[in-house]
């Protein structure tokens, strides 16, 4: 079953401790263009988390935690609308939270990530929490490099950058989930961007100082959203997402039907 965590008693929560997968989606609150919604990432972070467990619940207890709305996002404060923290108080953030579940009675944990900012940090968070606590099961992954393959099948890729930040990609995901809080007219770039299909994080980083201001801030042409392919694009991660889910409940020792 899918139940959320802020809805549960104490005692509720130690009767599904030792069997239940709790998922805790983590995002951000920054400024996603002239257009998006500062929550943009908490957003889809939170609605691909509960989609997911809604599939998952099916086969075994999903336990959703609050949303983390803020995440390392020093690079577009400079915009305005931004909350922010830094890269080693963020890794201390999620690393206690994550802890504290664990010490509480709870030995399995997936942290869904949405912003490209946590990506590397909430997977460092799985990595030493495994291996310093005796019992525990630990998992980081951001939702959209989870179902890569899925997505760019599905045409997430075909024009544009992807995943992007608040171009055709996230505006489309917005658009699906929150329309009323799209700002129109979208904005238009005549280079919409270079199409890249390789998973997120590559063979290196490069960063340039200054280079957001250079873009205001907004990836790919926004005006190429559209509300139908974001609806696709969310269904088709949630899937991929739900089967994360009981891969990871069954290699955790978890007996979970077919």
């Amino acid at each position: 079953m899918y139940r959320l965590l802020e809805e549960l008693t104490r005692l509720e929560c130690r009767r599904l401790a030792s069997t239940a997968l709790v998922v805790w989606p983590v995002g951000a609150t920054e400024q996603h263009g002239p257009h998006l919604p500062v929550g943009t990432d908490a957003f889809h972070a939170e609605w691909v988390a509960r989609a997911a467990a809604r599939f998952a619940g099916e086969q075994t207890d999903v336990i959703v935690a609050p949303t983390l709305a803020i995440g390392s996002s020093a690079h577009h404060i400079p915009f305005g609308g931004t909350m922010s923290v830094a890269t080693t108080n963020y890794l201390s953030l999620v690393m206690d939270g994550v802890a504290s579940l664990l010490d509480s009675g709870f030995p399995r944990v997936f942290v869904l990530n949405a912003h490209g900012g946590n990506h590397e940090l909430t997977q460092l968070v799985a990595r030493d929490l495994a291996l310093r606590t005796p019992g525990a099961h630990v998992a980081a992954g951001s939702w959209w490099a989870m179902a890569w393959d899925q997505l760019i099948a599905a045409g997430a890729a075909d024009t544009g950058r992807f995943p992007g930040h608040a171009g055709r990609f996230e505006t489309s995901l917005v658009l699906a989930m929150r329309p009323e809080l799209v700002a129109q007219p979208l904005p238009h770039r005549d280079d919409p961007g270079t199409t890249d299909t390789r998973r997120f994080g590559g063979d290196q980083r490069v960063e340039h100082n200054g280079s957001w201001a250079a873009i205001d801030g907004y990836g790919d042409s926004p005006d190429l959203a559209d509300a139908d392919l974001g609806r696709r694009w969310l269904d088709v991660a949630a899937q991929v997402v739900a089967d994360a889910f009981i891969s990871f409940q069954r290699a955790s020792g978890v007996a979970v039907p077919d």
